[in-house]
């Protein structure tokens, strides 16, 4: 029996793919590979020393997605696939609509019919939008600032009326703060297609010269310095609340939610600090005006995590930078082939 992982070929993805062989389970990849590279595959398998199958499908082609499981013993679901930049859903909302909520109907409805019924599933922090104090639980209002947000609100509902009509299913809702880092190796790491979305990987490309400054989103927020505050959590700390979440999945009936975080956030110029420190580079920065969507303070608090699941972050910023910094210089190109030109060296 094995466990399917959609999206595993993508950040936070093929971090959990690593993590699960390394815990002895047998694993079954999908990934259209639109926001991913197919050498993260061998990186995979190099890292564990392990095999797995692949399979090269978009969730929203059912009668392929229907193969795997056809060819497959499957028996349960780790849920990555989806489209994920906040700017990006806000220029482009139907197609987010279309790709993250279709692609999951189909999906459960494929578990559906051939009876797999335990299902982790990632969502995110955006759903609870505009929260009026932090830390953040996990029964504060929800609601969504953006498509991309309201995406993965509108499935966590699917979900729960799904469990309502029949308690079967075993579901565990994951809402991720913000995952950055790399695997410790420099084997694994983000790698975005071109202009990084997220803070770490425009950090790192600034820092090793790619890009030419960092670009900061508004300094007029009600924060410490005046850049929004976010909870950075290391993507292996992340990867290892999915192990976490898939044993009570295994063992325990119902549909819960659970907030993945550090429970502290940090600024924009806090994160760059740290980098600086951890990297022995500067990162030159401008302001520009904020992105539609953000918000000022973003953090979690993970006690639920903790006394339910048995899980809690253990790596600190330190750690995320210098990960990151490691999977950047290692990696100039993502995981494009290339020959090795940098001469930067770990201060």
């Amino acid at each position: 029996m094995a466990i399917l992982v959609t999206g595993g070929a993508g950040y936070i993805g093929s971090h959990t793919c690593v993590e699960l062989l390394i815990a002895g389970f047998e694993i079954v990849v999908v990934d259209n590979l639109s926001n991913s590279n197919i050498n993260v595959l061998n990186r995979i398998r190099e890292l564990t020393k392990k095999d797995f199958k692949f399979y090269e499908v978009d969730l929203i082609d059912k009668s392929s997605l229907e193969d795997v499981f056809i060819e497959n013993s499957i028996e349960a679901v780790i849920h990555f696939a989806g489209l994920k930049a906040v700017g990006e859903s806000v220029k482009i909302p139907l197609h987010y609509y279309h790709n993250n909520i279709t692609g999951t109907l189909f999906l459960c409805e494929l578990m559906e019919k051939y009876d797999i019924k335990k299902l982790v599933f990632s969502s995110s922090a955006t759903v609870y939008g505009v929260p009026i104090n932090v830390p953040i639980t996990e029964d504060f209002l929800l609601s969504a600032t953006n498509p991309y947000g309201r995406t993965k609100l509108m499935i966590e509902e699917i979900l729960r009326d799904l469990y309502i009509q029949n308690r079967d299913w075993n579901i565990v809702i994951l809402r991720y703060f913000n995952p950055i880092g790399a695997h410790p190796s420099g084997r694994l790491g983000e790698d975005p297609n071109g202009l990084p979305n997220n803070l770490m990987p425009y950090i790192t490309q600034v820092g090793i010269g790619k890009l030419e400054e960092l670009r900061v989103f508004g300094n007029d927020y009600p924060t410490s310095d005046g850049t929004g505050v976010r909870d950075y959590i290391h993507v292996v700390d992340l990867a290892l609340g999915h192990l976490k979440a898939l044993e009570k999945v295994m063992s325990t009936s119902g549909i819960d939610a659970y907030n993945l975080g550090t429970g502290r956030g940090y600024s924009v110029l806090e994160v760059v600090e740290a980098f600086e420190k951890a990297s022995g580079r500067k990162v030159p920065y401008t302001v520009v005006e904020r992105r539609p969507g953000d918000i000022p303070i973003c953090y979690a608090d993970v006690n639920k995590a903790k006394k339910e699941l048995g899980w809690a972050a253990t790596r600190g910023i330190g750690d995320m930078c210098l990960d990151s910094w490691q999977w950047q210089i290692k990696n100039p190109n993502g995981y494009e082939d290339f020959k090795h030109i940098s001469k930067i060296k770990m201060n």
